[in-house]
């Protein structure tokens, strides 16, 4: 990947971030008290401005979000990819309209993950393809079958 092209994914990541959290740009700047300007976190969000190391990691204590949650996991710069493995976004939000039965097994798993992530939002969940499989096994199906089922329970927000 180009440097320009992580830039583009780094700025994507932010964005979603930004928005899973509810904020405008404005927001940012009126929450940050102006120590982040709007116009700047947009330029870092477009992937037109770089953001150095250190900008990041404030960047990511303001949104209370680790890191690692910014960072693109594919391409980096000269290497060869952090972690080609898929991701699920899970939307959260339906998670209350299913029935206990299907639900409680799916919100005990999701909310240990939470926990140890020490989740920044509580209305998407990242999941990774590995957890995917646990969680087809507590159900006793397959990855692709449970995937579906998260698809028609309302609950699949994106696959990465």
């Amino acid at each position: 990947m180009q440097a320009r092209d992580y830039a583009k994914a780094l700025g994507s990541r932010l964005r979603r971030i930004r928005q899973q959290k509810g904020m405008s740009l404005q927001d940012v700047q009126l929450d940050s008290k102006g120590k982040w300007k709007a116009a700047v976190v947009g330029a870092y969000e477009r992937g037109d401005r770089n953001v150095t190391v250190g900008r990041l990691a404030e960047l990511a204590e303001f949104y209370d979000v680790p890191i690692s949650e910014i960072l693109p996991e594919e391409g980096l710069p000269g290497g060869t990819g952090v972690d080609a493995r898929r991701r699920v976004v899970l939307d959260l939000a339906g998670l209350e309209k299913l029935p206990a039965r299907d639900r409680d097994p799916l919100s005990r798993f999701m909310s240990a993950i939470q926990i140890r992530r020490g989740d920044y939002n509580g209305r998407v969940l990242t999941i990774r393809e590995d957890d995917l499989m646990s969680l087809a096994l507590l159900y006793q199906t397959s990855a692709e079958d449970f995937a579906r089922r998260l698809g028609d329970w309302g609950l699949l927000a994106e696959r990465a």
